[in-house]
């Protein structure tokens, strides 16, 4: 069989992913060829088609593909690859490339930057994990960027490194947007750095799913507005915040709230381009704050090293249950549930899954 099943975007005057075929990819040097067993839907891959000329900017030619979350099973081994065999269970995250992209039937990896799946997680479980988990960790631990730099990160010292379990214990920390799956990841992460308390802001029905991830308190954002944010936490701490994740961005008031916040020198994670302080920089007006705009580019680019740093720990962490994955909604018809899913975002309390063996 040398065919496989794909979602393509056909050309720049498409607007819809549509179900067709390509040939499945030969693993390079340092390459895995992964069966996807499960992919998961994220924003990027809903804003191809809300955005036109998106995938123009992203360089990525036609048709093109899309798909970042995966997790399946190795078929085959690149030269060089060691330390995995055929029939191995993995998670793991896309390329830009159409051969990496997961909205396929088979896709190829890097063998530097995958994690076996533990027996405690189910393939759905697992596809909810890279690429979000990559942008909390990135976010949180990875080195400030060079000024003008595309992406950086908050520069705290990961739980996993000498030091870091546990560092920031008693130091307050704000998180908005804790359900989204990014917030999930932020959240337990920040418990294992020993941030107390983890506030959150979320909508009334997710305050027991931020609580379960670690957060102390979970703020209502309908009832409390971000402009009335700031109010709100001083009720719950005095304590300064050197810290704060903004793990939605899509609007200035999260930013800003997240901001305001911040004590003099403090920093602030995004995941959107910075439409407040001075991105990936000290910001001009004095107070010391840093802005760290974080892309998750793990194969490509400034978060490499780190990223394989990540991908070997990742396993232990989730068999113990350190990192736990997103709820799971299962999307019928394979590829083709995902075109379905795309027109749902945003979504949040849960991660839209598919079955690509299962495409009709």
């Amino acid at each position: 069989m040398s065919q496989q099943k794909a979602l393509l975007f056909l050309n720049k005057d498409a607007k819809k992913f549509t179900l067709g075929t390509r040939l499945i990819p030969k693993p390079g040097p340092g390459q895995v060829l992964i069966k996807n067993k499960a992919v998961a839907i994220n924003p990027i891959d809903a804003y191809i088609e809300k955005m036109p000329g998106l995938l123009d900017q992203l360089g990525r030619g036609y048709p093109a593909l899309a798909g970042v979350d995966g997790a399946g099973v190795i078929q085959k081994l690149g030269e060089g690859v060691s330390g995995w065999t055929v029939g191995d269970e993995i998670m793991y995250e896309a390329h830009d490339q159409p051969d990496f992209c997961t909205f396929q039937e088979y896709s190829l990896s890097f063998a530097a930057r995958i994690a076996k799946i533990p027996k405690n997680l189910t393939f759905d479980e697992a596809t909810t994990i890279p690429l979000c988990f990559a942008v909390a960790a990135i976010g949180l631990y990875d080195a400030h960027a060079e000024p003008g730099a595309m992406s950086g990160g908050m520069a705290l010292t990961a739980p996993w490194e000498e030091g870091g379990r546990g560092k920031y214990a008693g130091q307050p920390i704000l998180v908005t947007g804790g359900a989204s799956s990014v917030g999930q990841f932020v959240i337990q992460l920040a418990k294992l750095s020993g941030f107390d308390p983890i506030i959150t802001t979320a909508s009334a029905h997710n305050v027991g799913y931020c609580k379960a991830a670690g957060a102390t308190h979970v703020i209502d954002y309908k009832e409390t507005p971000y402009d009335q944010l700031h109010a709100a936490i001083s009720k719950i701490t005095s304590e300064p915040f050197q810290y704060a994740f903004d793990s939605i961005a899509i609007t200035k008031e999260t930013q800003q709230a997240c901001y305001d916040i911040l004590a003099p020198g403090g920093t602030v994670g995004l995941v959107q381009n910075a439409v407040v302080g001075k991105p990936n920089d000290v910001a001009d007006d004095g107070s010391g704050k840093r802005t760290a705009v974080v892309f998750a580019w793990i194969h490509a680019g400034p978060h490499v090293d780190f990223a394989t740093r990540m991908y070997a720990v990742l396993t232990g962490m989730v068999e113990r249950g350190e990192v736990k994955p997103n709820k799971v909604e299962l999307l019928p018809g394979g590829l083709v549930g995902i075109m379905g899913g795309l027109g749902r975002f945003p979504v949040s309390g849960v991660k839209l899954v598919a079955h690509p063996p299962e495409t009709p």
